[in-house]
């Protein structure tokens, strides 16, 4: 579906991007990539990676601007959704700013993406959309909502829109990972509660989702990888066995446990071998044979969240993962 096609990403020199693009270009080989985000000096950077490579195209722009959007949209194929506010203490205490972005941003490019005439649409979201207790959860809740509607709003158009949710990219700039190996030889580690749990997925295993997404999607399915969930206090020890860990308390709007599929998704959601799909509760598309295909609907009541989960990250696991990554990261 993406070979020799026209792909554009938003805020694509973000840690998605930089892991989506180089895998795209390899395994698809498409006409063209577009990154398209409103930091001059990440783009700059982010070309350099790239240089000699035609394929690539850098496009300045803000999901808040619509205009924008419809001149880096013409001629493309196809869309991922990265663009967002998404530092939950951020978005706390800058609430128009965080709404500005991740739902003025979503509207803007669900109305550029129909009137352009897009194949299809993958927006990334968040385990924080789940039962949402802060707001940049809440604003992705709306986004998702936006989303799957879109399908509906489009009306005759042919644009299809879908999404994919997972929960802590491993490794990522910011993430917790890279912020303990940054601090681990001060020897003591702040852990927020000593109950936490997080769910614990690769940017690889994030991209390969939004594949999946592109090749499966008929449009409003939420898409949610099966990872492994690991406690915050097992984390800190693999990653400094030596510190001390400090408890310190939950940040504002911060969660002990990560929820991507709440009991009143279960109604609509099916199980597959390596993936949940939470299909639309709109317009009887919960119950159309040609989004279900051969998932098996999971238990009224069922919950996917990362302290009842049945698969558990080793501490070797992660401790091999680390090894392998050490040189990159928390640098993208």
């Amino acid at each position: 579906m993406l070979r020799d096609s026209t792909i554009l990403v938003t805020g694509g020199t973000g840690s998605f991007g930089h892991q989506f693009i180089p895998m795209t270009l390899e395994k698809y080989n498409p006409k063209k990539i577009i990154v398209f985000s409103r930091d001059e000096m990440k783009q700059w950077e982010m070309a350099k990676l790239f240089q000699g490579d035609d394929r690539l195209r850098f496009f300045i722009g803000d999901v808040r601007d619509k205009d924008r959007l419809y001149r880096a949209l013409d001629g493309v194929d196809y869309v991922v959704h990265a663009a967002a506010t998404k530092i939950v203490p951020t978005a706390e205490y800058n609430p128009f700013e965080c709404i500005k972005t991740n739902i003025n941003g979503a509207m803007n490019l669900i109305d550029a993406c129909i009137d352009k005439g897009i194949k299809g649409v993958v927006a990334l979201s968040t385990d924080k959309a789940s039962s949402p207790i802060n707001l940049y959860g809440a604003t992705k809740l709306a986004s998702d909502k936006l989303f799957v509607a879109g399908n509906s709003y489009a009306g005759g158009h042919s644009t299809r829109f879908s999404v994919v949710r997972y929960g802590n990219v491993m490794g990522s700039r910011g993430s917790v990972i890279p912020f303990f190996m940054s601090i681990r030889n001060k020897g003591v580690l702040p852990i927020t509660d000593e109950r936490m749990t997080r769910f614990m997925i690769s940017l690889e295993e994030g991209v390969d989702l939004v594949w999946h997404a592109f090749e499966d999607m008929v449009g409003g399915e939420i898409y949610v990888k099966k990872i492994p969930s690991m406690k915050m206090t097992d984390l800190a020890r693999v990653v400094a066995p030596e510190a001390k860990q400090e408890v310190i308390g939950v940040r504002p709007g911060e969660k002990l446990h990560e929820q991507m599929i709440g009991a009143e998704d279960s109604y609509f959601t099916y199980e597959y071998p390596e993936h949940f799909k939470i299909l639309p509760n709109i317009n009887n598309w919960g119950n159309c044979p040609s989004r279900i295909k051969d998932g098996k609907k999971v238990e009224e009541g069922f919950v996917y969240a990362s302290d009842s989960n049945t698969e558990w990250m080793a501490d070797e696991d992660l401790q091999a993962w680390i090894d392998r990554n050490s040189s990159d990261i928390g640098k993208i």
